[in-house]
């Protein structure tokens, strides 16, 4: 019925859709259908206000009115089209959600001009920012010209959608919503990509698409963009990567189809592998040293160690303050601990001039011996109720004026 009813004698929508049918006593009367939103569009970027950065990661939450047909007479239903846009807006974020996992912020639609006024929209609340540009979208991302530009109406399904989409950070019900976006532009990726081209490469060469290179440097771009989790993160932060990431990644090039495709998971899985620590960290610490420079001498270290969510493997960190630049990881080995695992991670750490602050559990002569005097650095240490000799010895040789430093009566 749209194809026989619509100017555009089509029914084709692109990425995320819904279609809608109105009906009155058992009549169809009008038919909507929504779709993912347009990639760019001028006049909507400058009424959001958002940057590139976030444009790609939220982009999701916008949608656009595709297409509108009115299957009766509008005389004779008079405020029958912006009834509808009405009754569909107020519940196609709901919709969306349960059908694609995340809500809708606003809405954009098309108008030729040529063809309608736009009254409907204006009297449901729409807001005319302009026109395009005269180019159509055929596919997820590709358009053509169709030389016959369009007004561009907008509409937030909450309050004030472009102060929440072009927030630092979305409000708390809709952090959950935010996909994963390289933030690292594609100037700096060659560099990156440098980097980890010295990376030894075990893997047989039947079946393999990505070079170790590509597939570090991805996970590398994941981390230092924020992205938590592991292979499955990783890989769905690759899927969010543009074509010329892509290809300043250098990633596979399908020959079927020509289009750039990233590592699967188990390609990250499977080359996770075969580095070791040391060497990943190398690379990443010699390109973070040319492009921010390297880091001044001295500062304040915290070590602490931390077990990762579901999998049981724990860790222990050097972190450079306030620069929070990471010196180290190292992790705690089976059938050993963190005071075992802190050793080795300062044996291999520059700390020299520093200010190394750990808590109770490393109060070992053994590790502030080897931070004083094999690594000239100095040390901050808790003194708690688990050493109770070594906190009553402190409460008898500190002034009296000198009150615990914590919560715990031998602090």
């Amino acid at each position: 019925m749209v194809c026989e009813h619509h100017y555009l004698k089509n029914a084709n929508l692109v990425g995320e859709q819904l279609r809608y049918a109105l009906t009155y006593e058992g009549q169809w009367v009008a038919l909507l259908g929504w779709s993912a939103a347009s990639f760019h569009l001028k006049d909507r970027e400058a009424w959001l206000e958002w940057s590139n950065l976030q444009r790609r990661s939220r982009l999701h939450l916008l949608a656009q009115k595709s297409r509108f047909v009115v299957l009766v007479n509008r005389t004779q239903w008079p405020n029958l089209a912006s009834r509808s846009l009405g009754l569909v807006c107020r519940r196609l974020s709901q919709d969306w959600q349960q059908a694609y996992g995340h809500p809708i912020a606003a809405v954009e639609s098309f108008v030729d001009s040529q063809l309608f006024r736009g009254t409907a929209y204006k009297a449901t609340g729409w807001k005319l920012l302009g026109q395009t540009d005269g180019f159509g979208r055929v596919a997820e991302d590709f358009y053509t010209r169709h030389d016959r530009p369009k007004q561009l109406w907008v509409k937030s399904l909450v309050a004030d959608a472009p102060a929440l989409l072009s927030a630092a950070v979305l409000s708390p019900p809709w952090q959950a919503y935010e996909k994963p976006c390289c933030g690292i532009s594609c100037e700096n990726l060659p560099t990156l990509l440098d980097q980890f081209s010295g990376l030894t490469d075990t893997r047989k060469g039947q079946g393999k698409r990505h070079r170790l290179a590509t597939l570090y440097s991805i996970i590398a771009c994941a981390k230092l963009s924020g992205i938590p989790g592991g292979y499955r993160a990783i890989y769905l932060y690759a899927r969010s990567l543009t074509k010329p990431q892509r290809r300043a990644l250098h990633c596979w090039i399908n020959p079927r189809t020509g289009e750039y495709e990233v590592p699967s998971e188990s390609s990250f899985f499977r080359a996770l592998k075969l580095v070791t620590v040391e060497q990943v960290q190398a690379a990443v610490d010699s390109w973070l040293d040319k492009k921010l420079g390297p880091l001044a001498p001295g500062g304040q270290v915290a070590i602490d160690g931390k077990t990762l969510n579901h999998s049981g493997v724990h860790l222990v960190s050097a972190i450079h303050l306030p620069s929070q630049r990471c010196l180290g990881v190292e992790a705690v080995a089976d059938k050993t601990n963190e005071i075992t695992a802190v050793r080795q991670l300062i044996e291999r750490t520059d700390l020299a001039g520093c200010l190394v602050e750990m808590d109770a559990l490393h109060t070992q002569d053994e590790t502030v011996q080897k931070l004083l005097y094999e690594k000239g650095a100095a040390y901050i240490v808790s003194i708690k109720d688990n050493q109770p000799t070594l906190a009553a010895t402190a409460q008898t040789l500190l002034p009296q004026d000198v009150p615990p430093s914590g919560s715990h009566a031998g602090g």
